[in-house]
This record gives structure tokens, C-alpha cells and sequence, in this order.
């Protein structure tokens, strides 16, 4: 039982530090499928995911979820250090307990669980003391982990909100250019009533600077998937789709500079949605209901023609434009149901509310306001 309790210290010792390893330190994405922190997600999310699925409230059910990656994270740091107690503990009592609480009084395993606790965070009580030369090494080494553990959590949660922080604010500022929620046909149409098709090119490079980064952050943290913006009608998953929306309509039906472009932001957007459902190991799915079928095409291509961006129809062009569409959407609709959220239309139902106009309490703004037109550009610093 002693040989059992020192090789089950090792193993949980070894597999939990390799894992923190991976999943704080190392700046890369991990495809082994058998990790502790991938199966902590898997049991911790299928039945969060489930309760969220139950409630009719849109709002009750992302906050419900919002919730998830905060507590989950919280969770993770708690399994990982409860693991690294019971390690210590079992090396303690697979080398005969060789600590006491009193003179002459003879160690158990309880005693190796406190004393392992009060070592790995550093507490130092001194009611329990290490009687060997073995032991007092191990305790050395359990407070060095426990210090070194807590250093790592602390600096690891500053890099996590910041790349949140960067992701949000571009899907933040897409608000006032495609809507809320965004669609493709607003984020053009805007550009085009405003005569600003010709500084696209500049704002499709901007997002894929942005789907760079959200690749390299949620890769290496993919616990930011989970994630949630500040409002209901936004999401990571919504803009990334949108930006792939807009390459895929530019790529098939408009001429110029600006293919080119659409092509860069297009390739890196769509290896970051491909990555990202291969990190959470869910397959392209069959898209259940076309989100651009004809009359609503026939339909979008009205709109844009009537803010002055004609579309290029040809047969030609309807193939291309259905298999990029192919390339991309499969993968959205996989990650949308792993993490219930909600692809983007690709124009708004109705006349859009963008969050901008809207108060705090759900209301739009006064008239004054909300029906103000953003200021041009000469007007910005009047």
C-alpha cells in the first residue's frame, strides 16, 4: 500500500503540473485529446449548457452562461491545487507519515492531508512538523509548488482579460457599422451610404489583424470561448461569421483592389473558426437551414444596389460565392450549438437598434438621440 500511495503521489503530482503547463505556460495549441483540464471542461459544460438550454428567457440564459468561463477557470485552479495536496499527501503516507502533531504521536493519512494543505499554501502553523530528512525535502518542495502555483494564477488571469479586452473591443466598435446584432448587409450598406466603399480594403484589414489574434489568444487560452460580450445581441462567434460573410460577398460579386484583401482577411478568418472547432473537437456540421436563400438574396441585393453597391450576378459568381460559403459555414454552425450562441442574419429583419442608442434600462434613447446620424467627419472634434 505504501509502494501504491508513493507511485499515485507521483502520477497525480506529474499529470497536474504538466497540465497547468500546458494550459498557462505554453504558448500553443494542444491536440492531445486526454487532458485533465479538457475533461474538466467537457463534465463541467454538458450539464451547464444543458440547464441553459431549458430557460425561455434569452437574457436569463446568456447571463446564465456568461457565468460558465469566469466560474469554470475558478474551478480549474481549484482542481489543480486539491490534485497537488492529495500528491503531497500520498508521498507523506507512503513513506510511513513521518510527521507529528505532538510528540511520540503516530502520523495517518488525515493528518498527511492537513499538513500537505497547510504546506502547500504556505501557512507555516507549526502544529504538524516533518520527523525525517525525506519528509522536511518533500514539505521544501510542496511550499516551493504551492508559491510558484499561486505566481503563476496571479499573472495568468492580467494575460487572459487582456486578450478578452482586445477581442471585445473591435466587436464593440462594429456595433455602429453593421448593427446589433451585425449583419453583412448593414456593415456594406452603411460603408456604402456613407461613401466609404473605398476605405473597406482598410477595414477588412483591420479584421484580419483581429482574427490573427483571436486565433493565436483562443488557441493557446480556449477557455476565452467561453467567454461571453457585454451584450446579449453580441458575440466573438457573430462577428467572426460577419467578417466572413462580407469576404465571401466581396470575393464573389465586386471587382477591384478589394478582392485581394477579402481573400487575406477570408483565409486567416476561416483558419481561426476551423481551429478553434478542432480544439473543441466538434466536426463541421450539416448547415440545418440555409441563412441566405434565394429571395432573401434577391432581396439583399436590392438593398445594396439602393445604397449604391451593385452585386456582379453571374453563374460563375453564384458557384464561387456557394462554395466559399461551404468553406466556412459548417464550422460555424458546429461551434455555434457546442457553445449556444447565435450566427448573424445576414441583413436585420427590421429596422436595427444599434446598443449605442439604446439605455441602460432596454429603452431606446430620446428622439433627439437615437435619431441623430453619426457625425461626419469634419464634425468629430467640432
Amino acid at each position: 500500500m505504501a509502494t501504491f500511495g508513493i507511485l499515485g503521489g507521483l502520477l497525480i503530482l506529474a499529470v497536474i503540473l504538466w497540465d497547468a503547463f500546458e494550459t498557462i505556460i505554453l504558448p500553443r495549441r494542444v491536440t492531445r485529446r486526454v487532458r485533465l483540464a479538457r475533461t474538466f471542461y467537457r463534465l463541467t459544460w454538458l450539464p451547464w449548457r444543458a440547464l441553459a438550454l431549458r430557460m425561455r428567457s434569452v437574457k436569463r440564459k446568456d447571463a446564465f452562461l456568461s457565468y460558465y468561463g469566469p466560474l469554470s477557470l475558478l474551478g480549474l485552479f481549484g482542481v489543480w491545487a486539491l490534485g497537488l495536496i492529495v500528491a503531497f499527501a500520498l508521498l507523506q503516507w507512503g513513506l510511513g507519515s513521518a510527521v507529528n502533531a505532538q510528540p511520540g504521536e503516530v502520523g495517518n493519512l488525515r493528518t498527511d492531508l492537513y499538513f500537505s494543505g497547510t504546506s502547500f499554501f504556505t501557512l507555516g502553523l507549526g502544529d504538524v512538523a516533518p520527523r525525517t530528512p525525506l519528509a522536511r525535502a518533500i514539505t521544501v518542495a510542496e511550499a516551493g509548488t504551492g508559491f510558484g502555483f499561486l505566481a503563476i494564477v496571479i499573472s495568468y488571469l492580467p494575460v487572459l482579460y487582456g486578450a478578452f479586452s482586445r477581442r471585445e473591443a473591435n466587436i464593440s466598435l462594429l456595433d455602429a457599422r453593421a448593427g446589433s446584432p451585425p449583419t453583412v448587409v448593414e456593415l456594406l450598406r452603411r460603408n456604402a451610404e456613407a461613401g466609404n466603399l473605398g476605405k473597406l480594403d482598410n477595414y477588412l484589414r483591420d479584421w484580419e489583424l483581429w482574427s490573427a489574434e483571436l486565433m493565436e489568444s483562443h488557441l493557446s487560452y480556449p477557455v476565452l470561448c467561453y467567454f461571453r460580450s457585454q451584450h446579449n445581441n453580441q458575440s466573438w462567434l457573430a462577428a467572426l461569421s460577419t467578417v466572413l460573410d462580407a469576404c465571401a460577398l466581396v470575393m464573389a460579386y465586386t471587382a477591384g483592389a478589394c478582392r485581394w484583401q477579402a481573400r487575406l482577411t477570408f483565409a486567416i478568418s476561416r483558419h481561426a473558426l476551423v481551429d478553434l472547432a478542432q480544439t473543441f473537437g466538434v466536426p463541421p456540421r450539416q448547415v440545418p437551414v440555409d441563412r441566405l436563400p434565394a429571395p432573401d438574396f434577391d432581396h439583399m441585393q436590392r438593398l445594396l444596389a439602393g445604397a449604391g453597391l451593385l452585386l456582379q450576378r453571374s453563374s460563375e459568381a453564384d458557384a464561387k460565392f456557394a462554395h466559399l460559403r461551404k468553406m466556412y459555414e459548417p464550422f460555424a454552425w458546429a461551434l455555434a450549438a457546442q457553445l449556444v450562441m447565435s450566427l448573424p442574419a445576414w441583413f436585420p429583419a427590421a429596422e436595427p437598434v444599434d446598443n449605442w442608442r439604446t439605455t441602460a434600462w432596454g429603452r431606446s434613447a430620446p428622439e433627439s438621440v437615437a435619431g441623430a446620424p453619426l457625425p461626419a467627419a469634419d464634425e468629430e472634434h467640432s
